[in-house]
């Protein structure tokens, strides 16, 4: 069983720390995308911000922009309706633009219905699936060659919480250990000539509308906000000390 490394949260941003560093972000419109968005642009890195919502990329930006941090590249994608001829046009989109890309973390994330397994409607399993497994791996696959030509990283966010006994989460909980799967076969696969790192991280119980959808029950002020984990998430950024390979993070509360 992968380990279970603890980090504690720092809200803080270390202005410098990520310089250089390119880095994709999905489902960066909303939620700890957004949040690690902002800490990151603040800490200097170079951001390529993907997801399907365009007005909340749109307004990511402005407010990286205002802030005087580098402007990052908006790269609006749905992978439900994407093909994989649009991931491919991504990964030259970002050769041609930034030269290539050191990191890339995978916050994107539908959260279907929160429904038993009995009275799980069927294409809204099929689309949670899609997006949640599909998108990534498809995104991942096109982003691997620059990955291994910069020794980059892959950072997977889980939900521990909708994986591990815990009823009606669906296809939400079964796409989040299925993406630990990946993250261990890609962890696998590293080597001196494919020398890119694979991780997760569990930042634990978030204030998102992802999790309002899936736990209707649950007090906000229950719950930290995504910055709380967005520093957390950096660390494992920092190129000075990179992510052991392999390893299942947690965010310490």
């Amino acid at each position: 069983m992968t380990p279970d490394w603890p980090i504690t949260p720092s809200t803080l941003p270390q202005p410098g720390r990520l310089t250089g560093q390119r880095l994709l972000i999905t489902g960066a419109a909303g939620g700890l995308g957004s949040a690690v968005a902002a800490t990151a642009a603040a800490e200097g890195a170079d951001l390529v911000l993907l997801d399907r919502d365009i007005k909340g990329l749109e307004a990511l930006h402005d407010d990286i922009e205002a802030k005087g941090h580098p402007r990052p590249a908006l790269y609006p994608l749905d992978y439900l309706s994407a093909a994989p001829d649009d991931y491919a046009e991504l990964a030259t989109g970002i050769a041609a633009d930034l030269g290539g890309i050191e990191q890339l973390l995978h916050t994107a994330a539908d959260a279907g219905d929160a429904t038993p397994m009995a009275l799980y409607d069927p294409q809204t399993w099929l689309k949670t699936l899609h997006i949640n497994i599909n998108g990534a791996f498809l995104v991942t696959q096109a982003l691997l060659p620059m990955l291994r030509e910069q020794a980059g990283r892959v950072i997977f966010v889980d939900d521990h919480d909708a994986h591990h006994r815990r009823a009606a989460t669906g296809a939400y909980g079964v796409s989040k250990a299925a993406l630990m799967g990946m993250m261990r076969v890609i962890a696998a696969e590293h080597s001196p000539a494919n020398p890119v790192v694979s991780c997760a991280i569990d930042p634990g119980p978030m204030r998102t509308a992802l999790r309002r959808g899936l736990f209707a029950g649950e007090m906000a002020e229950e719950v930290d906000s995504p910055a709380h984990a967005a520093g957390c998430v950096a660390a494992l950024l920092d190129p000075r000390h990179p992510p052991a390979n392999g390893v299942h993070y947690r965010v310490d509360a």
